[in-house]
Parts: C-alpha cells; sequence; structure tokens
C-alpha cells in the first residue's frame, strides 16, 4: 500500500503562485490540489466543524481515490478534554459521513495541557463507528505509558507520530495497521525541513512500517508553501528508498513557480 503524503489544508493564499496558478480561483483551489495530491488534512475544522452539506460537496469536487483527514473539532478535545464524548463525536461523525469514500482518518489533537487520562480516551474511542480509523496526537509526556499504548492498541487507533523543530515529539509506538505523521516546522530558512530531516523520516516509516500498512503524512508548516515543497521532496526522498508514494506535485511545477530553488528539490 502506498505513502500517502500531503498537507494539512489546501485554503492557504500565499500558496497562490507556488501550488495554484495566480489566475486560478480561490473557489478552485480544491479542484487544483487534488489534482497534484491524493490526499489532505482538513485541519480547519478543529475551529469550526463543516456541515454535511460542505463535506459532500467536496466529495463531489475531489477524484474518486481522494482521501481526506478531519481533524476533530476543538470541542472534543480542548473543551471537554474527551469528557462526554458521545454527543460530540456523532456530530462529527455525522458531517463527516457525507465524504463518502473520500473519509479517511480522524485526528484527535490533545491538548499540550492535557495529561494522560487512559481511561477517558478509552470512552473516547469506543464512541467511533466500527472500522473508522482515528490516530491520537498526545501532546505532554505523560502519556508515553503502558496503559495508554494498550488503549490504542485495543481500539486499533493510531498514535500520531509528530515531529516539531525537526524533533520526533513522540514515541515510534505502532499501535495499528496503519500509520499517521504529522510535521509540524522544520529548522530550515522559512520553516522548512532539511534534507537530512527529511530522509530520517522516511528511514524511520521505511524501518517502522509493515510492507501492507498504509501510512498517511502530513505537512503543517504551510507558511509561504513551505508544506508544499517538503511533501515534493519528502515523496522523493521516499521513492528513493523504495516505497510507494501516492501523487505529488512535479517538482518542475515548483521550480517554474519560483517556489523553490531546483537544487532544494
Amino acid at each position: 500500500m502506498p505513502i500517502l503524503v500531503g498537507t494539512s489544508g489546501w485554503q492557504y493564499k500565499d500558496w497562490s503562485g507556488v501550488l495554484y496558478p495566480r489566475e486560478t480561483p480561490q473557489r478552485l483551489w480544491l479542484e487544483a490540489y487534488a489534482a497534484v495530491f491524493a490526499t489532505v488534512e482538513v485541519n480547519a475544522a478543529f475551529y469550526r466543524l463543516p456541515k454535511p452539506e460542505t463535506f459532500a460537496k467536496w466529495r463531489d469536487r475531489t477524484p474518486d481515490d481522494f482521501i481526506m483527514a478531519v481533524k476533530a473539532s476543538r470541542y472534543l478535545t480542548h473543551i471537554k478534554r474527551l469528557r462526554g464524548p458521545r454527543e460530540p463525536v456523532r456530530r462529527l461523525m455525522d458531517a463527516a459521513q457525507s465524504l463518502g469514500t473520500r473519509l479517511g482518518p480522524v485526528l484527535l489533537q490533545l491538548p499540550p495541557t492535557l495529561r494522560a487520562v487512559p481511561d477517558d480516551l478509552d470512552a473516547c474511542l469506543r464512541c467511533f463507528p466500527a472500522g473508522q480509523r482515528v490516530a491520537v496526537e498526545p501532546r505532554h509526556e505523560s502519556w508515553w505509558v503502558p496503559e495508554v499504548r494498550k488503549v490504542l492498541e485495543r481500539h486499533g487507533a493510531a498514535l500520531c507520530w509528530a515531529d516539531r523543530g525537526s524533533h520526533l515529539m513522540t514515541p515510534l509506538w505502532r499501535t495499528a495497521d496503519w500509520g499517521y505523521v504529522r510535521l509540524h516546522d522544520g529548522r530550515a530558512a522559512g520553516h522548512h525541513y532539511g534534507r537530512r530531516a527529511l530522509a530520517r523520516w522516511s528511514e524511520r516509516i521505511l524501518g517502522e512500517r509493515p510492507a501492507s500498512a498504509d501510512f498517511y503524512v502530513y505537512f503543517n508548516n504551510d507558511m509561504g508553501g513551505a508544506a508544499v515543497r517538503d511533501a515534493v521532496a519528502f515523496a522523493r526522498a521516499a521513492r528513493r528508498d523504495g516505497l510507494q508514494v501516492s501523487r505529488t506535485p512535479a517538482a518542475r511545477m515548483l521550480e517554474r513557480s519560483g517556489a523553490v530553488p531546483p537544487r532544494s528539490l
């Protein structure tokens, strides 16, 4: 199965002239994105849950093989802090199901101040429909204990492997037969990831991933189109390592745009 590579969102004005030709109107950015990427993480759902009809429109505007991961609402993760999850999970899934076959994993990104509550996480994961993939991104070190790992494994939920500043922020636990990676911010100029950092991530996935497992890799360093450039560079590194990778923009497309010097890709 392929490594699915994309970015955390697509509606960034500073990507005009980088990923999107300047003449492309904003209302067609999703179509332009889906033509060159096979997946996206809907980061905006964290701030405001889209309506079912919005998800349905996104479904109809994207190719059959396109996958949308959905970041769960902050109401569930940051306001409720995983307590009383049944209603917010139901509301999330009722809306997201309108994506149909485009629906990929749901991401639960937990607040950095939330200490480990394995029982609350277990109760939350129980609320998701059978077969729904869920990735969990804890951000407090108290979560790195066997009890949490067992909860994730019990539900087939993936621990999100997270990187910030080119530093691994999580253990490399494999808690499901699929994986989820978020790269938030590189150390190179313009929030980019350097070649070595991207090659290291390809090596990690190659070393830890079963041959048949899906892996979702999303770049969240959106400023100035850094996420687009890094997704292309990562995909190239992964292909050199023999991994099968979903479609990404051709490097020459970004070179023509002036987004990044050719030698960087």
